[in-house]
């Protein structure tokens, strides 16, 4: 139990961090390759749909998860503040309510992972399908 405790803040809001890190590079990696991308080099609307969304189903897979993550953050943070009263003897209010204040933290900042994400993924959907509504008129018979 104490080595989760010693760790858990760091695992939590580490995995979280990679995670965001991850996303706003794919996000940064889809807007470059949206403003460059040639329409005219596909000649399949098949190819064209793989281009174009390569990536978004990591996107979207961070948005998804992200408050799960938190939510165990969470959960544990809360086992590890009750575990921690328990040893104690006492019920002392101001130990309980810190305790569970810090646990609450993780699901926050799962939120504000997963919040940004969704939204990057629902615009970068979005121009796919302008970009290949713009390929189907270039490409009519």
């Amino acid at each position: 139990m104490e080595f989760l405790k010693a760790n858990l803040d760091l695992g939590v809001m580490g995995l979280l961090g990679f995670m965001s890190f991850v996303m706003i590079a794919f996000v940064i990696e889809r807007y470059l390759y949206y403003a460059r991308v040639d329409l005219g080099t596909f000649d399949d609307v098949e190819d064209l749909d793989l281009a174009l969304t390569r990536h978004l189903t990591a996107i979207a897979t961070i948005g998804a998860n992200a408050p799960y993550v938190g939510l165990l953050g969470t959960v544990l943070g809360i086992l590890i503040a009750f575990y921690d009263i328990g040893r104690a003897g006492t019920l002392e209010t101001t130990t309980m309510m810190i305790g569970l204040a810090l646990a609450l933290k993780a699901t926050a900042l799962g939120l504000v992972v997963a919040i940004p994400s969704l939204v990057f993924y629902n615009a970068l959907l979005r121009r796919t399908e302008v970009l290949k509504g713009r390929w189907r008129k270039g490409h009519r018979p």
